[in-house]
């Protein structure tokens, strides 16, 4: 799905499993605490993906959707996750914190509101795989083996394309990011500067946003039912039927 993501072998088996499928992303510099962290979190039952910079994390989390962000407060460039392409606070993933500081108060104020927690360095990795379930508990993973869909609508991760019954087609960059985020929120409307913001990372022009909508919806209603809804005055959402 993306370079930087690592999944377990078929032939290993967690004992315990203490994840569910939830998508992880470890940020950490150093290759031999990113080596362990990942390992230790694809054994407990998680899907990994990794970064090295904040900047790099930033991006990923921008065009993916990850349940969790395990985040070495070291790392450079680690106010690229408040800068440039920014996620909405709604579609923010919690963050677990390793750092030598003993309070979250002084670490990085400006990463805003959030389900966040802290494990002091040197870590053990039986606390942090406790912080981790905390942080989880109640979100649900969208699983490896199940692609985004709605009905016969489904998104191929793995080549950004999508496909309504038979039929398969192309999407731009923008297009794609649209897409999964109504699919993973399917029957719930958004907001046109929620999804401006997870689309480009900043609020862009009402028509920007019409045009990406209507550009989507000709690609995924040629048959019906019509599946992209505009709620007027509060935004778009993804369903069966018009209400």
């Amino acid at each position: 799905m993306y370079g930087s993501a690592r999944y377990g072998s078929a032939g290993e088996k967690p004992s315990p499993a203490r994840g569910d499928g939830q998508h992880v992303l470890v940020v950490v510099d150093d290759p031999g605490t990113s080596e362990l962290l990942t390992t230790t979190l694809e054994l407990a039952g998680y899907r990994v993906g990794t970064a090295g910079t904040g900047a790099e994390a930033a991006l990923l989390v921008a065009e993916y959707r990850f349940d969790l962000v395990v985040l070495d407060a070291t790392v450079p460039d680690l106010g690229g996750l408040t800068r440039g392409r920014r996620v909405a606070a709604l579609d923010r993933p919690p963050m677990l914190f390793l750092t030598a500081c003993e309070s979250l108060d002084c670490l990085v104020p400006e990463i805003g509101p959030g389900e966040q927690d802290y494990v002091t360095k040197p870590f053990r990795i039986a606390e942090v795989l406790a912080r981790a379930r905390v942080l989880l508990r109640g979100r649900n993973p969208v699983r490896a083996g199940g692609a985004p869909c709605y009905r016969d609508l489904v998104l191929d991760d793995a080549t950004c394309q999508a496909r309504r019954g038979e039929r398969v087609f192309d999407l731009t960059p923008a297009e794609y990011r649209l897409l999964r985020h109504l699919l993973v929120n399917p029957e719930r409307v958004l907001s046109k500067e929620q999804i401006s913001r997870h689309v480009w990372g900043e609020f862009r022009a009402r028509n920007a946003i019409e045009q990406l909508v209507s550009r989507l919806r000709r690609k995924v209603d040629q048959e019906e039912p019509a599946l992209i809804h505009t709620r007027r005055g509060f935004g778009y959402w993804l369903g069966a039927s018009s209400r």
